[in-house]
């Protein structure tokens, strides 16, 4: 029987008052961590931080604050979605996460990605022009870090390494570790040569265009004669009492922040139709009431052969309260019913 895992991802949303006022960065933060542990009682899976530097996303040491929901929870998986591999250096980034696995009891694990918001990288002093060798000799440098032995590596990125010991070691076997794709057939060959599970990022079109990624996949991993690997799907949404209000609360966070990342990079904006297809059965955003968004987790993940599905909850400007609220309806009311739905033969619709 195949075993589904369901999870809760943060950006570290600057959160706002019941009057629209934006609450500090250090509120928004600590409001973080009372979600993550929330989202144990809750009954989540996983709880996963992505890493940003901006005013409305004022979320730059994820582990940080999972460090402090570990500290306070003894079940739920917690790891980033995502860390920027390609403006970090995979040393820091393993030991981060592995002293997280050692505070948690060993749930941690991390999702790296190249970065499709970008500003990390002037940052932290790297020239766009590198992007694609930046996250190709990391990712294959961090892939050796993961085999918790010493490291002989040489590259052009960083500093070569010779027989180094990375503490700290982890004590249950390598960490978790997932690379995240956007839609670049390149990055899911690399993802199955390098051996890392597959997280597909779908926030926009149809997401059952994505099961060509999830083939392709399993395809490599075949040639590169690695054994099957999971697939987990990442996707915005929000949860409510009934679809009206779900719409109703999420709409205008949606537009407000897709305009403020459209010039950077390349969104169309958003209207009133494209977003009513978008919540839609075909559309990329899961926003809705429990049934309506577990009836779509249930059919995607079947198309998609993937066993993992995180939604990504949140946007600037939505309350603490409204966060709250979703990820109790995710937990104790979606993800009960998407895995009744999965139990049972069809296509996720009943």
């Amino acid at each position: 029987m195949t075993t589904y895992t369901f999870g809760l991802d943060t950006f570290g949303d600057r959160n706002s008052d019941a009057d629209g006022k934006p609450l500090s960065h250090a509120q928004t933060i600590r409001n973080v961590a009372e979600e993550g542990v929330f989202a144990e009682q809750a009954g989540v899976d996983f709880f996963g931080i992505g890493e940003h530097h901006t005013e409305y996303f004022p979320m730059p040491a994820g582990d940080v604050v999972l460090a402090a929901i570990a500290a306070r929870t003894e079940r739920i998986r917690l790891g980033s979605a995502v860390t920027v591999l390609s403006s970090d250096d995979p040393v820091r980034v393993f030991q981060r996460y592995s002293t997280l696995n050692a505070i948690s009891g060993g749930r941690a694990e991390v999702i790296l990605g190249r970065g499709s918001s970008i500003e990390s990288f002037p940052l932290f002093g790297y020239d766009l022009a590198d992007y694609e060798e930046l996250f190709e000799e990391k990712a294959a440098l961090f892939a050796e870090l993961l085999k918790d032995g010493p490291v002989t590596w040489r590259g052009k990125t960083r500093a070569p390494l010779l027989n180094q010991d990375v503490v700290p070691h982890t004590e249950s076997g390598p960490l978790p570790a997932w690379i995240g794709v956007g839609g670049n057939p390149q990055s899911v060959i690399r993802a199955a040569r390098l051996g890392f599970s597959l997280a597909l990022a779908i926030i926009g079109g149809r997401p059952a265009r994505f099961a060509a990624y999830s083939q392709l996949f399993q395809r490599a991993l075949e040639k590169f004669g690695r054994p099957p690997l999971p697939v987990l799907v990442h996707s915005p949404g929000h949860v409510a009492a009934t679809d009206e209000q779900a719409k109703a609360e999420f709409w205008p966070r949606w537009r407000e922040i897709i305009a403020l990342i459209a010039p950077e990079r390349g969104f169309a904006l958003p209207t009133e139709e494209s977003f009513d297809w978008d919540t839609g059965p075909d559309g990329s955003l899961y926003v809705g009431s429990p049934e309506t968004v577990a009836q779509k987790i249930a059919t995607n993940l079947r198309a998609l052969t993937a066993t993992r599905f995180d939604l990504k909850y949140g946007m600037p400007g939505l309350t603490h309260d409204q966060l709250m609220t979703n990820i109790e309806l995710y937990g104790r009311q979606v993800v009960p019913r998407v895995r009744e739905l999965l139990s049972s033969p069809g296509n996720g619709r009943s």
